[in-house]
């Protein structure tokens, strides 16, 4: 280490001024050493994962989910392999009330704000870990009082006395620089980016995840309202029905036995309205609280599936494309790149390193005397370290952060394998969708059918009450079931863009992205074409 005492004698300005030039100079050239050594930083290079080496998401040529020909008319739905899934997917709907929905939810929902927020977070600790590629400075600024025995073993204190008292006022600078010669600190800031574009997908993801409730619960909402519609149907014909026999029981046409069963009937047909009811209140607490509200501001929107479209031409991405747009994949690659950028911070660890510091200022018995000459002093070292034991703690940490990448490239696998699964589950869903949505349409329609036709022999008398209660019960099942049915191919066809990925506007140019994710996207070439047909 070189420098001068606390207090240096005097010396010539022109050799000060020399000698500090050099020091900045060094400290210069080593800063500009530093950020070329980094770009061979020790520890793996991370590259992207390659694609998956697939053709497609299910067993053979994908088959769109067509009904079948007959009656009742089902629409059917087709595949276009290769389309982009549009940004407002959820406009497929055309439900106006569901857009306005996912477009307040967007806005105002707290988790995705808190998804912003962890992103800033993420940004700002990969800037401060920048800093450390530069020389840290600091200045300070000390007063002290000070009473001295033995005066006589300070000289340049007069002695006057068994004790002398004094101030000293120190201004000093101090510089410290670790240069990045095995680009530890390269690496950690990758690390760290990699954090910040994990955080970024986990944005994506969130957005992804409310925009996929959202329409799942508005469709959940019209099934309900849907049921108790059916059931309400159900409960005015037997309520007819009772008045019907109660007027034969009067002209003595029907036993009071068919009278109790029939009003039996009525009273459990009315037992399932108040689960439905309190099942459509809760769904429209889970909605308000969606869109960012209390329940006691409950959303304006209203859903029933009269006025929800079902989508009839759903672009199905390729299997390439696929791990771009999923946000949980991505996130996984981010991670997986975070812990590679790891190993190199470990390995950097184990490996001599340098500290160059510097140490400038003056000090004097009061304010004024400090900037007179004679006062300043001035300390430049360098220092090289090396860890020689430690109990093979960071050969330990190295082997750890080699095993945390292993798991993150199995954790990546796993969520490629998940993703894939979502969309090969969504399209089975929807080809049998259709199938039993064709089945469930036929057996309400052969229930209502064959329920009026009880309906007119009862008034006539011409048929027992057991077949009523027959007829009752089945067009009851059936029209529930019909009314799940569509919801249920609904809710898969929304699970399906889910499973895609939606479609994150990563192209957009204005600060806000939510402007392009809730404006007014152009229609895919490939399903406009389709749709001119």
């Amino acid at each position: 280490m070189l420098g001068g005492d606390s207090q240096p004698p005097v010396a010539s300005q022109h050799f000060r001024r020399v000698r500090k030039l050099r020091s900045a100079s060094s400290a210069f050239v080593l800063v500009a050493m530093s950020f070329a050594i980094c770009g061979c930083a020790v520890g793996p290079n991370f590259s992207p994962a390659a694609e998956p080496d697939v053709i497609g998401y299910v067993k053979g040529a994908l088959t769109s989910a067509d009904p079948g020909k007959g009656p009742p008319g089902v629409p059917g739905q087709r595949f276009i392999t290769g389309a982009d899934v549009s940004t407002r997917w959820w406009a497929a709907f055309k439900s106006e009330p569901l857009n306005e929905l996912v477009r307040e939810s967007v806005n105002h929902n707290p988790n995705l704000q808190a998804a912003e927020a962890a992103i800033k977070i993420a940004r700002y600790n990969a800037l401060a870990q920048r800093g450390l590629f530069f020389p840290q400075v600091t200045g300070n600024s000390a007063t002290q009082q000070i009473l001295v025995a033995n005066p006589q073993q300070v000289p340049p204190i007069p002695t006057q006395g068994p004790q002398s008292e004094f101030s000293l006022v120190t201004n000093q600078l101090t510089v410290s620089f670790v240069p990045d010669i095995w680009g530890g600190n390269f690496r950690a800031v990758e690390s760290l980016d990699a954090t910040t574009e994990q955080q970024l997908f986990q944005l994506e993801a969130a957005y992804l995840t409310l925009t996929s409730n959202v329409v799942t619960a508005a469709i959940q909402e019209a099934s309900l309202r849907g049921q108790i519609e059916a059931t309400q149907r159900i409960i005015a014909i037997e309520r007819h029905l009772l008045d019907i026999l109660k007027k034969q029981l009067n002209f003595g046409q029907a036993a009071q036995a068919d009278v109790l069963a029939q009003d039996a009937a009525l009273a459990q047909a009315e037992e399932l309205l108040p689960p439905l009811e309190k099942q459509l209140a809760q769904q429209r607490d889970l909605l308000t609280a969606l869109a960012g509200q209390y329940a006691a501001d409950e959303i304006r929107q209203k859903f029933d599936l009269a006025h929800l479209k079902l989508p009839t031409n759903l672009p199905i991405s390729l299997p390439g494309k696929l791990v771009d747009q999923r946000p949980d994949v991505r996130a996984a690659e981010a991670n997986m790149h975070s812990a590679a950028a790891q190993i190199g911070v470990a390995v950097a660890a184990r490996l001599p390193n340098i500290t160059l510091s510097a140490n400038g200022g003056s000090a004097a018995f009061n304010w004024p005397q400090t900037f007179a000459p004679g006062t300043g002093f001035f300390t430049l070292g360098a220092a090289a370290a090396a860890p020689i034991f430690d109990g093979l703690t960071l050969y330990h940490k190295q082997k750890a952060a080699e095993a945390a990448l292993e798991q993150a490239e199995a954790q990546y696998r796993a969520t490629v394998i998940t993703a894939f699964q979502n969309v090969a589950d969504a399209l089975r869903a929807l080809q049998a969708d259709a199938k039993a949505m064709r089945a469930a349409r036929r057996a309400e329609d052969a229930a209502k059918a064959s329920l009026d036709i009880v309906q007119k022999q009862l008034s006539e008398g011409q048929v027992n009450q057991l077949a009523v209660l027959n007829a009752q019960q089945t067009y009851l099942t059936a029209a529930v079931v019909r009314v799940q049915t569509e919801a249920n191919r609904m809710a898969d066809t929304a699970a399906l863009f889910m499973a895609l990925g939606g479609n994150w506007p990563s192209n957009c140019t204005v600060p806000d992205w939510r402007e392009c994710a809730l404006g007014d996207p152009p229609v895919p070439a490939a399903v406009a074409a389709v749709e001119a047909k």
